[in-house]
């Protein structure tokens, strides 16, 4: 059962950091300039393409005889999980994490066609591609290899979920006013500026360990400090030293 969970943890983490890098190809495509760290997550990983990979190797891998049949269900299952994850995003955090309004054929703004194509199109790449070669490459590892890289992975990103829920907490994501209705990069940079507060990172031990891992995830831009964010940092901090 445990070398079941790790496998799949691995399954779902390599497929979430091939999603972040189809993200970052599709956006800079769309934007004519390179766009990195499209997922708010300090990893570079979208869970939300690690589940809808999982769900397409869990059902869609059955019909793999009929390639129409793939593509249309690979197209449905990852549209509906993209609208899922929109709407329950909005409702915790009140915030518009991507928005395709300006795109014909969209629902609320959540999900659109031309995504739902490329779902499908990646549904196949998947089915026939990605999958089969991920499987017969870690299917080749030692077991004791796989649950230690799953352990490590898993501590990680457990880690990087609690900073990151908390950090959008702690800088009250949900009364802010953003610019656009697409709020993935203001609210990346957000997340990054705070975590890079020195007297942030000496209260936070994840916060350490995380910037170790990730050094990468550090800014440079120090010239445009958020006041009220610092304000709010130092008072939370003077509270806990209480």
């Amino acid at each position: 059962m445990l070398d079941k969970i790790c496998y799949i943890f691995l399954l779902f983490i390599i497929y979430s950091f091939v999603g972040y890098i189809a993200e970052i190809i599709s956006c800079s495509i769309n934007s004519k300039k390179l766009v990195l760290n499209r997922g708010f997550f300090l990893g570079p990983y979208l869970p939300i393409y690690g589940i809808c990979c999982l769900l397409m190797g869990s059902f869609i891998i059955r019909y793999k005889s009929d390639l129409i049949t793939v593509f249309v269900m690979s197209a449905f299952v990852c549209t509906t999980v993209e609208y899922i994850t929109s709407y329950v995003l909005e409702k915790i955090f009140k915030a518009r994490w991507w928005d395709y309004s300006d795109r014909r054929f969209n629902i609320e703004g959540r999900v659109c066609l031309y995504n739902a194509f490329l779902f499908g199109i990646g549904g196949v790449f998947f089915t026939y591609v990605l999958n089969p070669l991920v499987i017969s490459t870690l299917d080749k590892l030692p077991i004791m290899v796989l649950r230690i890289v799953s352990f490590i992975l898993m501590f990680i990103f457990i880690a990087d979920v609690i900073i990151t829920i908390r950090t959008l907490y702690q800088v009250k994501v949900s009364s802010r006013k953003f610019k656009s209705r697409d709020v993935t990069a203001e609210l990346t940079k957000l997340i990054r500026e705070e975590l890079t507060k020195k007297r942030d990172i000496k209260t936070n031990f994840f916060v350490r360990h995380m910037l170790n891992a990730f050094p990468w995830i550090n800014t440079s831009d120090y010239n445009n400090p958020l006041s009220k964010l610092k304000r709010y940092s130092i008072k939370g901090i003077k509270k806990k030293q209480k």
